[in-house]
C-alpha cells in the first residue's frame, strides 16, 4: 500500500569530515551518504593518488595493522579489468610516498635498489644511466610506464630511467613481476614498472634545493593549481656534478606538466614531460674506451579518458593516446665528430593509440581492448639506407639522418574475472602483430588466480606467455667493439609465478617463487676467447628460477612508543640453467644476473621532528663479479610545510663493479631541505 512519507530527509553529501563541536548536529534529520574512494593503478593509472593508510571492516579491525597494511580498496593492476587489492589474483609490490621520503635516494633508480626483485646497475649517479630488470632477465625485457603510459624506447632499454619527473613528483612506484603481456603488450616480457605521480590537496608552491660531494647542486620546484573538478600541476628542475668517477660529470633538466578533469560521466587525465641530459660515459659501453660522452633527450605527451555511460563504473570505455620522441647523441671518444670517429645520432618517435572497455556483470568483470603502436627512428646507423634525396637534416650539425626504421605493432585483448568470495580467477589473451617480424598474428594467454581462506592469508599462482621483438640497437649496431644482427629472432618466454602473503597487526611478510622458461634470449657476447666485438645474438634457452622473501614489522603498531618505527627485509635467489648450440665464451648482459640479493632498512626516531632511515644491500652478481655491501643513511628533519636533511650513500666508501669497467663512486653526501607554501 502507498504511504505518503511526510518525514522524507533531505541527503546530506560531504567531501571530508571538521573537527568543529558543532558538527555532528549538522547530520540530524538527515540521510548521511558516506563513499569510498578507489584509484586505479598501471594500466588505470591517474595522477591522483590516495593515501596508503588502511580502512578496515570491523572484524578485522582486531588482527590487521593500520600503518603498513596496503589499503585492499585501491585498485592494482595484473587484469585489464580494474581490481581492488583484495581481489587481485597478482602480487604487485609497492614503493609508496612514506618509502620515498625515508629513503636515501637521488633518483627513482635508487628506489628500486630495494626492491628484491629488481635488479639494478646504475653506470653513474643520480640515475644518469641505468639498466633495470626484474627476476634475472635483461633492461630491454621489460615495460617502463608513466602514469599507466608505456614510455618504453625501441631504440635501446640502456635509457628508459630517463624520467621526466623527480622524486618530489611521485606517489608511488609500483612493479609487476613476471611477464604480463595480456596485461601490457608483448613488450612486457618479464615484468612492468610504472611511476604514478602524486596530486597535492591544495593549491601551493613546492621549491627545493640540495648540494654535497663532487661538486653536486641542484633544485626542483612545482607549483598546483586547484579550480573545482581541474587540477594541474607544472614541476620542474636542475641538476649537475662532476660525477664522482672519471668522465662522469653530468648535467641534467627536466619539466613535467599533468593535469585531471573529473565529473560523473567522464574522467579526463593529460600529461607532458621534457628530460635533458649530457654526461660523460666513462666505459659505459666499451672498457676499450674510457672517454665515451652522451647527450639524450625525451618528450612525452598523453591524454586518457575514462567514458562511463551510465555514471557509474558497471561500463567504462577507455581511450588514450599518446606520443613520445627520444633524441640520442653518442660519441665514442668524447669531442670527436663524425662517423669514422664512432659519433652516432638517433631520434625515434613513437605513436600510439588504445581503446579498451570492461564491464561488470553477473558472471564477473569482463575487459576488451585494442592498441596500436607505431615505431619510428631516424639515424646515421640504424635502420635501412635512405635514398640520399630522403635524408634528413640533423638540427645544430651538418650530419643528416641516413637511415630510416618503421614498425607497427598491433594488440587486441580479451580478458574475463571471476570473483567468489575469497576466490579470483582472471584469465586473458593477448593476439599481436608486429610489422618487423612476420605480419602474423601471435597469442599469448595468461591465467592467474588467487585464494582467501581469511584476512591475514592469500595464496597466489599465475602462468603467461609473452615476447619481445629486438631493438633497432640489438639489429643495427655496427662499430669498433659492437656488432647487432638484422636475422634476430624475437625472444619468447613463459613464465610460472605462485606465493603467498601474511598479514596482522604490525606484520606482513610475502614469500614467492618463479620458474620463467625463455627461448632465442637475446644478449651482446663474445663468441671465443679471441673474440674482440660483442655481438648481438639469440644464446638459445635460459631458464631463470628463483625465489624472494620479504617482512616487514611495523614497531610503532607492535610496541607503541617504539623508539624503532619500521623494519623491513628482503632476501631474493636466481639460478640459471642455460642450454644452447651457439659458442658463447663470455656475456655482457643475460647470463650476468644477481645469484643472491638482500636488504635491510630500519627507520627510527631520533629527538623531536629528527629521525633517521638506514638501508644495507648486499648482493653477488655471476660472471666474475666480487659481491659487496652498501650502506646507506639518511637524517631528516620533517615539519608540516618543510623539511631539512642530510643523506650519506655508500658510507663505507666501497668502490664497487656493478656493470663492467664502470667504478662505482665511493662516500657521496648531500644536503638540502624543501619548503611548501599555500596559494
Amino acid at each position: 500500500m502507498y504511504r505518503q512519507r511526510f518525514n522524507s530527509m533531505q541527503a546530506l553529501r560531504f567531501k571530508h569530515f571538521t573537527r568543529r563541536s558543532y558538527a555532528l548536529f549538522s547530520c540530524i534529520g538527515r540521510e548521511v551518504l558516506i563513499c569510498t574512494l578507489s584509484v586505479a593503478t598501471l594500466t588505470y593509472a591517474k595522477a591522483d593518488g590516495v593515501s596508503t593508510k588502511p580502512v578496515h571492516q570491523t572484524a578485522a579491525a582486531d588482527t590487521l595493522g593500520h600503518e603498513e597494511v596496503k589499503l585492499d580498496e585501491v585498485l592494482v593492476t595484473g587484469s585489464r579489468a580494474p581490481l581492488t587489492a583484495l581481489q587481485s589474483a597478482k602480487i604487485v609490490s609497492v614503493i609508496t610516498r612514506d618509502d620515498i621520503q625515508r629513503a636515501e635516494a637521488a633518483s627513482v633508480n635508487d628506489l628500486l635498489k630495494l626492491a628484491t626483485g629488481v635488479d639494478v646497475r646504475q653506470r653513474g649517479g643520480f640515475g644518469v644511466q641505468t639498466d633495470i630488470s626484474i627476476n634475472g632477465g635483461t633492461f630491454d625485457q621489460i615495460t617502463i610506464l608513466l602514469n599507466g603510459v608505456n614510455i618504453s624506447s625501441p631504440q635501446t632499454g640502456h635509457n628508459a630511467a630517463d624520467f621526466p619527473v623527480s622524486l618530489s613528483d611521485i606517489e608511488r612506484i609500483e612493479v609487476l613481476e613476471g611477464a604480463s603481456a595480456r596485461v601490457f603488450g608483448s613488450s612486457a616480457f618479464n615484468g612492468a614498472i610504472n611511476i604514478v605521480t602524486r596530486p597535492d590537496r591544495e593549491s601551493c608552491v613546492r621549491l627545493s634545493a640540495e648540494g654535497g660531494s663532487f661538486g653536486s647542486f641542484g633544485g626542483d620546484f612545482g607549483v598546483s593549481l586547484l579550480t573545482g573538478s581541474v587540477s594541474q600541476k607544472l614541476s620542474g628542475g636542475y641538476t649537475q656534478s662532476d660525477g664522482g668517477t672519471k668522465n662522469s660529470d653530468f648535467k641534467r633538466r627536466r619539466a613535467y606538466y599533468t593535469g585531471s578533469y573529473t565529473s560523473r560521466y567522464a574522467d579526463l587525465v593529460w600529461q607532458a614531460g621534457l628530460s635533458s641530459q649530457d654526461y660523460g660515459a666513462s666505459t659505459f659501453y666499451s672498457a676499450k674506451f674510457d672517454n665515451q660522452w652522451e647527450a639524450t633527450r625525451r618528450i612525452i605527451t598523453s591524454a586518457q579518458a575514462d567514458i562511463k555511460p551510465f555514471g557509474d563504473e558497471r561500463f567504462v570505455i577507455t581511450p588514450q593516446a599518446y606520443w613520445h620522441r627520444d633524441v640520442d647523441h653518442y660519441q665514442l671518444t668524447r669531442g670527436k665528430e663524425g662517423a669514422k670517429n664512432g659519433e652516432n645520432y638517433h631520434r625515434t618517435d613513437v605513436y600510439g593509440a588504445s581503446l579498451n572497455a570492461h564491464a561488470t556483470w553477473l558472471l564477473g568483470k569482463t575487459a576488451v581492448g585494442m592498441d596500436i603502436r607505431k615505431e619510428h627512428i631516424l639515424s646515421t646507423a640504424y635502420g635501412d639506407l635512405l635514398p640520399e634525396n630522403e635524408w634528413k637534416d640533423i638540427h645544430g650539425t651538418d650530419r643528416r639522418y641516413d637511415h630510416r626504421g618503421d614498425r607497427t605493432n598491433t594488440s587486441l585483448f580479451l580478458e574475463h574475472n571471476v570473483i567468489l568470495g575469497g576466490f579470483t580467477l582472471s584469465a586473458g589473451v593477448l593476439a599481436n602483430r608486429n610489422t618487423g617480424l612476420d605480419g602474423d598474428f601471435r597469442f599469448y594467454p595468461g591465467v592467474d588466480l588467487s585464494y582467501r581462506p581469511n584476512e591475514m592469508w592469500k595464496f597466489y599462482a599465475s602462468w603467461n606467455k609473452a615476447l619481445r621483438v629486438p631493438t633497432y640497437t640489438d639489429l643495427y649496431t655496427s662499430n669498433s667493439v659492437q656488432q647487432g644482427d638484422t636475422g634476430l629472432r624475437p625472444e619468447r618466454t613463459s613464465t610460472f609465478k605462485a606465493g603467498t602473503r601474511f598479514r596482522t597487526r604490525g606484520v606482513e611478510a610475502v614469500v614467492s617463487g618463479f620458474y620463467s622458461k625463455g627461448n632465442d634470449i637475446i644478449d651482446w657476447v663474445y663468441e671465443t676467447e679471441e673474440s674482440r666485438k660483442y655481438h648481438a645474438m639469440n644464446i638459445g634457452k635460459l631458464d631463470n628460477m628463483g625465489y624472494s622473501v620479504d617482512a616487514t614489522l611495523n614497531m610503532t603498531e607492535l610496541l607503541p612508543g617504539s623508539f624503532v618505527t619500521r623494519i623491513k627485509a628482503g632476501y631474493a635467489r636466481i639460478h640459471q640453467r642455460h642450454t644452447t648450440e651457439q659458442p658463447v665464451y663470455r656475456s655482457l648482459y643475460a647470463l650476468e644476473y644477481l645469484r643472491h640479493k638482500a636488504t635491510f632498512q630500519l627507520d627510527h626516531r631520533i629527538w623531536s621532528r629528527l629521525s633517521a632511515s638506514w638501508a644495507v644491500r648486499w648482493q653477488e652478481r655471476m660472471n666474475h663479479y666480487e659481491p659487496y655491501t652498501k650502506v646507506d643513511c639518511k637524517l631528516q628533519w620533517t615539519a608540516p610545510t618543510y623539511s631539512l636533511y642530510v643523506k650519506a650513500d655508500n658510507i663505507t666508501n666501497h668502490r664497487y663493479y656493478d656493470l663492467g669497467g664502470v667504478r662505482q663512486p665511493g662516500l657521496w653526501i648531500m644536503a638540502g631541505g624543501s619548503v611548501k607554501i599555500g596559494l
